[in-house]
């Protein structure tokens, strides 16, 4: 069997948080909770999960989060350029930092970069047009 890419996981320092904001990337919540060391997210094709850095630990003892920059980006489709400005929008008003404002970018999408509530970039994209 050829191996597939079937889930995703997201080291969190602060579960709530991270579950606002990705529910608000229109993700839902399939299992978890704010107050739980484990989450998951199903439904979009491909299982998301959260764990807390405290679990993370327990299970993988002397893990350090990364540093110096990152290592991998997610990406959300957002089906048009004007939604990717809305959920761009709504994303900062609701607090996350914006690392590159909308663009039309040379490759052929409307593009920008927003960070999770834990540092990590999240492209928000879609085909110009």
């Amino acid at each position: 069997m050829t191996p597939q890419l079937v889930t995703i996981s997201i080291v969190t320092q602060d579960m709530a948080a991270a579950i606002a904001f990705y529910e608000s990337c229109g993700l839902r919540l399939s299992g978890g909770g704010p107050a739980e060391p484990h989450s998951e997210f199903s439904g979009a094709g491909i299982r998301v999960m959260l764990d807390t850095r405290e679990l993370i630990e327990q299970i993988h003892p002397g893990w350090r989060p990364p540093a110096g920059g990152h290592a991998m980006a997610l990406a959300f489709d957002c089906g048009s350029s004007a939604e990717v400005d809305a959920t761009f929008d709504r994303l900062v008003a609701a607090g996350a930092k914006a690392a590159l404002q909308p663009w039309a970018a040379f490759w052929g999408q409307r593009y920008a970069v927003i960070e999770d509530p834990d540092g990590n970039p999240v492209d928000l994209c879609a085909a110009l047009g």
